[in-house]
C-alpha cells in the first residue's frame, strides 16, 4: 500500500506542479480506492497536501494575491472545527460516490468556470473559503471544486497557481488542527505520512522540470484520462459497497 500511495502522491504532485491543481483529488481518490477509512485518509491527505501546496506557494510567493488569500481564510477558518465531528461518522462508500461525482463534474467543460469567473474576486474568495472549510473535512480534496473560483481575468497563471496553493495550504493546516483537537493525531500514521511527503516534494520539483518538455494540452489529456479511470473505480467501489449492505 505504501508504494501505491507514494506513486500516487508523486504523480499527483507532478500534475499539480504543471496544472496548478488536481493532484490532491488524485491522491485522496487512490487513498479511498485502496481501502483507507475516511478518519485515516482525510487527516493523512491534509498533512501530505499541506507540504505539496506549501512548496508551490513558496515557489510562487512573489505572484500571490495576498488580499484574496486573506478573504479566503476569513470564511475557511471556523468551518473545519465545526464539521470535524462528522468525519468519525462518515460512510466511506458514500464519500467514494461523492468524490466520483465531484471528479466527473470537474471534467465537464465550461460548467464550473461559467458559474464563477464573472463574480467579483472578493465574493469568489469568500465562497471558495467556505466550501473548502466545510467540504474539505468530509471528502478531503477540494482543489477541483474551488479551483474555478481562482480563474480571474486579471491574474496571471503564476498568480492563480500561487494564490490557490497558499489557500489550499491554509485549508489543509486548519484541517490538521481540527483533527488534532478531536484526538486524531498523525504520529500514528508516520510510516505512511513520511514517504508520501517525500514523494510530493520530489514530484513538485519533477513537475516544474517536466513543464518545459511536455505541453499543457498533452498533459491535460493524460490527467483527464487518469481522473476518469479513478472516478469509475470510486463509483464502482462505493456503489458495490452500498449494494452489499442494502
Amino acid at each position: 500500500m505504501v508504494w501505491i500511495l507514494s506513486i500516487a502522491a508523486f504523480v499527483g504532485a507532478t500534475l499539480s506542479a504543471i496544472a496548478g491543481l488536481g493532484g490532491g483529488t488524485l491522491l485522496i481518490g487512490v487513498m479511498f480506492a485502496v481501502g483507507l477509512a475516511p478518519v485515516v485518509a482525510v487527516p493523512l491527505h491534509a498533512a501530505v497536501q499541506a507540504v505539496s501546496n506549501a512548496s508551490r506557494a513558496l515557489a510562487y510567493r512573489h505572484d500571490i494575491d495576498w488580499p484574496s488569500a486573506a478573504w479566503f481564510t476569513l470564511t475557511c477558518l471556523p468551518l473545519p472545527f465545526l464539521t470535524a465531528p462528522l468525519i468519525a461518522r462518515a460512510d466511506a462508500d458514500v464519500i467514494r460516490l461523492i468524490l466520483a461525482l465531484a471528479i466527473a463534474l470537474s471534467l465537464m467543460p465550461g460548467v464550473s468556470s461559467a458559474l464563477h469567473t464573472q463574480w467579483p474576486t472578493r465574493r469568489k474568495m469568500l465562497v471558495a473559503g467556505a466550501l473548502n472549510g466545510a467540504v474539505g473535512m468530509v471528502i478531503g480534496a477540494t482543489g477541483l471544486i474551488i479551483g474555478p473560483f481562482f480563474l480571474d481575468r486579471n491574474w496571471s497563471k503564476e498568480t492563480t497557481v500561487g494564490t490557490l496553493a497558499l489557500c489550499q495550504t491554509v485549508g489543509h493546516m486548519l484541517k490538521i488542527a481540527a483533527f488534532g483537537m478531536l484526538g486524531f493525531g498523525l504520529l500514528a500514521q508516520w510510516t505512511l505520512a513520511v514517504p508520501l511527503m517525500v514523494a510530493v516534494a520530489v514530484g513538485t520539483l519533477f513537475g516544474r522540470r517536466l513543464m518545459r518538455l511536455v505541453s499543457r494540452k498533452q498533459f491535460a489529456l493524460l490527467f483527464k484520462l487518469v481522473l476518469i479511470v479513478l472516478a469509475l473505480r470510486l463509483a464502482f467501489s462505493g456503489g458495490l459497497g452500498l449494494w452489499a449492505r442494502y
